[in-house]
Formats: structure tokens, C-alpha cells, sequence
């Protein structure tokens, strides 16, 4: 835990799941320029919360936290970031309804008068979240961007610039930047792009030629990715009433593909997106037969799933947490399947082979054989003994 100091305040801050070997803050550069920016301590006038505040894609609750006295509405995709931020609250010692929380799947509120947006790794969830919020903002709404150069790219202020209205960027201050946008009514109101779809090959084993679902912000979401093509050509063949996870799922084709190969199963589609839990259950929901049994949670990871009550754990984990490379996520999601899973129960992962997750695995497992591997890719499988 470390602590943000503002002119309001210190602020004693952690990610979700709190862990004190966890090298990231629950901030960084872009968030303390936006607050600077805020009290006008960067040569500007200040700008005073007043009216409707929302805050798009705070990552880890520190904006929300900080303005919590002006009772702001949190729009987020994560559900760690959720979490985060309700535990930010509670810590520095906020009312639980200090900020409401909604979702990108929510209703945005009507009337924006001042929108602050985290930019996010994904441009798409930034177009659809802007065509969301666009009928709320008035010619009088502060809209104000932030995010690291590297995050922000004249594709970035394109977006602002259609949607929205005028956009400028601030100057960069320790490699973060604002963009500031000046909302233009009588810009024409375009549909949203999303969601979109499109057909997978034919040679990807049980959904082979199926229509897959995907919402703005998930991982591949024009295309299916490599790692996971391969994944679906190698994926156990198993019968009876398992109870498989589809973790991290995504768009729900790794767990589709097993509820298709054994209709028996019974498969739980599990992501911190809410988003990809949308493109999971509308992708099941287009193939799967209409007796076809599964769940779809947003939560994080097996967390919240009885121990020992799973068959099979099938999981292709991500290795960025936004911007920063870490084998924790991969590492949380393993040790979480080990809980989860019967004895004799399997956890089968799909990886670029230079992450070496053969090795957290035999460490966490006490075994892991790999059982398919090209020269990107490998498919490993650890028991629980």
C-alpha cells in the first residue's frame, strides 16, 4: 500500500487483490497530473466539481477515492478495479455510497457535467464508451483525458475529435499527458460500431464455422488470436457431467468449444471483464443447444467457487495487467484453479512459450507435462494429486 498526496489530502491506496510483494501502485504520473489539473496547480484555472461527476476507467479506484466528497459515478470494465476501489473507500474512510458504481454494461447517467476518462489500453472500449456517454455531455461539460504518452495516439484524439468535439493535449509531464476536449452538441450522433462478429475457421475442432461475439475491449476482438487457435486444436476430449471453467474467458470459444464437444458439461465462463462475460454468454448463447447448462461470472477468477468442486480448468492468461508486463495475473489464476479443482481434477493452459509457465506450475501443482507445443506455443497440463 502506498499513499497519494494531494492538496485534499493523503490518500492510502492498494490494487485488488491487495498484495504487499505487489511492486505497482494504484496510481501513476496520469492520474496525479489530472488531479493537478483539477486543483489548477498546472497554470490553470481550477475546475470545481459540481453537478454530475463521472469518472470512466479508473483502474484501481485512486480518482473515485480522491473525489469521493463530490460523490462522483465510476464507469469501469474491471471488476478488480471495482473491488479496488470500494476497499480505497473503505480504507481512507469514505461512506460506501460515496461513488456509484456502475459498469460499461450500465446505463450511463442522462447529464454529464464533468467526464474524466483513464484512457484505456484498448482504443475500441474507448470508442464505444465515448458513443455511450456522448447524448449525456452538454456544451457546458468539462471533459478532460488522461493517460501516458505512450497511451495516447492521434487515433486517440481522432476519437475525441468525432464524437465528442474539439480536441487539444496538454503538454507531457513525467511521460503523462491530458487531452482536453470541448464538447460540440451539433456533432451528428453516430451508432456505436459494436459489438462485432465474425465467423471462426474450419479447422478449430467442435467450433469450427461458428459465429463468435465480441464486445468492445476484449482481447482480440477482430479476429481470433493465435495462442487461442491453437489452444482449441489441442483441448481434452472428455465425456460425462464435468464441470469445466472457461477462465479469463473472453469471448467464451475455449469454453463453447468444450460445451459443444461434451454436452454433458456444465461450463462456467469466469473473466474480470464485464465485457468479455458479455461476448462469452452471447457467443454460447448463438451455438450452444438450448438445454445446454452454463454460468457466466464476473468475478476474479475461481475466488468465489466452492474448493474441489471442478472437473477441468481451461485457461490462456493473460501477462499484462493495462500497460505493465507481470506473470501475477497468470500466477493468482493458477493457484486459484489448484483450489478449485477435485482431486484429479486438471488445469490445461495455453502460453507463448518464452513465459516458462511450465515452471509456476510444477511449483503450484507438483507436476505439468506439456502436451501439444509449435515453436510460439505451448498446451500444458497439471493434476491436482
Amino acid at each position: 500500500m502506498n499513499r497519494l498526496t494531494t492538496s485534499q489530502g493523503a490518500y492510502a491506496l492498494a490494487r485488488f487483490p491487495e498484495n504487499p510483494r505487489d511492486p505497482f501502485r494504484a496510481w501513476d504520473a496520469a492520474d496525479e497530473y489530472l488531479l493537478r489539473r483539477l486543483e489548477g496547480s498546472e497554470g490553470s484555472d481550477p475546475v470545481h466539481p459540481a453537478g454530475t461527476v463521472v469518472v470512466v476507467g479508473d483502474r484501481w479506484g485512486a480518482l473515485a477515492t480522491v473525489l469521493a466528497a463530490h460523490r462522483p459515478v465510476q464507469i469501469t470494465d474491471s471488476y478488480l478495479s471495482r473491488r479496488a476501489t470500494e476497499a480505497n473507500l473503505a480504507r481512507n474512510g469514505a461512506a460506501p455510497d460515496a461513488v456509484r458504481l456502475l459498469s460499461v454494461r450500465d446505463t450511463p447517467p442522462d447529464r454529464i457535467d464533468l467526464l474524466l476518462v483513464r484512457v484505456p489500453k484498448s482504443l475500441a472500449l474507448l470508442e464505444e464508451q465515448l458513443h455511450r456517454l456522448a447524448p449525456a455531455v452538454h456544451a457546458g461539460t468539462v471533459v478532460i483525458g488522461t493517460g501516458m504518452v505512450k497511451e495516447i495516439h492521434t487515433s486517440t484524439l481522432k476519437l475525441f475529435e468525432r464524437i465528442i468535439g474539439p480536441t487539444r493535449t496538454s503538454l507531457a509531464v513525467k511521460k503523462a499527458r491530458l487531452i482536453l476536449c470541448t464538447p460540440d452538441p451539433a456533432l451528428p450522433r453516430a451508432p456505436s460500431p459494436w459489438p462485432h462478429r465474425y465467423e471462426l475457421p474450419d479447422d478449430v475442432g467442435a467450433v469450427s464455422g461458428r459465429t463468435v461475439t465480441n464486445h468492445a475491449g476484449i482481447f482480440c476482438a477482430e479476429r481470433l488470436d493465435i495462442g487461442t487457435r491453437f489452444f482449441l486444436k489441442h483441448l481434452p476430449r472428455r465425456s460425462g457431467p464435468d464441470r469445466v471453467v472457461d477462465l479469463g474467458c473472453g469471448n467464451g470459444v475455449v469454453g463453447m468449444s468444450a460445451a459443444l464437444a461434451n454436452p454433458e458439461a456444465t461450463v462456467t465462463f469466469v473473466d474480470e471483464s464485464y465485457q468479455a462475460v458479455a461476448s462469452a454468454e452471447a457467443t454460447f448463447r448463438d451455438s450452444a443447444p438450448a438445454d445446454a447448462e452454463a454460468d457466466f461470472v464476473v468475478g476474479d477468477g475461481t475466488a468465489d467457487m466452492p474448493p474441489s468442486s471442478v472437473d477441468l480448468v481451461l485457461c490462456n492468461p493473460p501477462f499484462h495487467s493495462h500497460q505493465a508486463v507481470t506473470d501475477a495475473t497468470a500466477r493468482n489464476m493458477f493457484h486459484g484453479a489448484r483450489s478449485a479443482l477435485r482431486q484429479g481434477g486438471e488445469l490445461w493452459v495455453v502460453g507463448n512459450r518464452h513465459l516458462g509457465y511450465h515452471t509456476q506450475l510444477r511449483r503450484i501443482f507438483g507436476n505439468c507435462v506439456t502436451v501439444a507445443g509449435d515453436p510460439k506455443f505451448v498446451v500444458l497440463r497439471a493434476v491436482k494429486r
